[in-house]
């Protein structure tokens, strides 16, 4: 075997051992009222992207969460599943309080702020950490752990849950990517208040501030350790 052939060879087995990107992009919703979801979607603000239809036998909507990189679809004889069955749907944001409150404006019966107790079984709609519902934020301000919930008109129910620091691993790496001002500008927030503390402990100005800042927002985002 000549060299052209084993860097051919070498260069297909490394093709081979590469994931096929799969990127989850529409989730399917049962409705009962398609105009009447599709009024409900719109007036969160989500982003219309769809309405087709086929005389009077089909037709398929699809709304787009602010910042998000997955659709939702409902329609007319587009899933066989009972309206109002799909449970359990994240939406993950960055600030729950501001979140929840902008939900409310838009006229979404949103529930209270909750958190997981010691407790994981009980009579409560389940969610990530089990059935039971604390009122208020997580005590420690742990991420992933504070939620809030919502139902469409069909009954379909919607989860808020608070993520600003990523489990390692759940990102990739090579950076990181926000994908609204409002998130941004609350990572940067978190950076500031976080870079404050390591001027305290060091008592200098540190003039370097916009390379800590990056360093912790991708840190952040990416599951690494975060710079003190």
């Amino acid at each position: 075997m000549n060299d052209t052939q084993v860097l051919s060879e070498t260069a297909t087995k490394t093709a081979r051992a590469q994931p096929v990107d799969m990127k989850l992009e529409v989730v399917v919703i049962p409705v009962a009222d398609v105009d009447r979801a599709k009024s409900f979607y719109d007036g969160l603000g989500w982003r219309l992207d769809a309405d087709f239809a086929a005389g009077d036998d089909w037709r398929v909507i699809q709304f787009t969460p602010p910042g998000s990189g997955c659709s939702v679809i409902f329609g007319k004889n587009v899933t066989a599943a009972a309206p109002g069955s799909a449970q359990g749907l994240y939406l993950i944001v960055s600030d729950i309080e501001a979140a929840r409150a902008e939900l409310l404006r838009r006229g979404a019966k949103v529930s209270e702020v909750f958190h997981a107790g010691e407790e994981h079984t009980g009579t409560d709609d389940p969610y990530l950490f089990g059935r039971v519902r604390v009122s208020g934020r997580d005590p420690e301000n742990r991420t992933y752990r504070t939620y809030a919930s919502f139902s469409d008109p069909d009954g379909n129910g919607w989860l808020l849950q608070e993520v600003v620091e990523r489990l390692p691993g759940r990102v990739d790496t090579n950076g990181a990517t926000f994908t609204s001002p409002a998130d941004l500008a609350a990572a940067l927030r978190r950076a500031a208040a976080a870079h404050g503390e390591h001027e305290k402990r060091t008592g200098v100005h540190d003039e370097g501030w916009p390379d800590w800042y990056a360093g912790y927002m991708v840190a952040e985002q990416t599951g690494q350790p975060l710079p003190t």
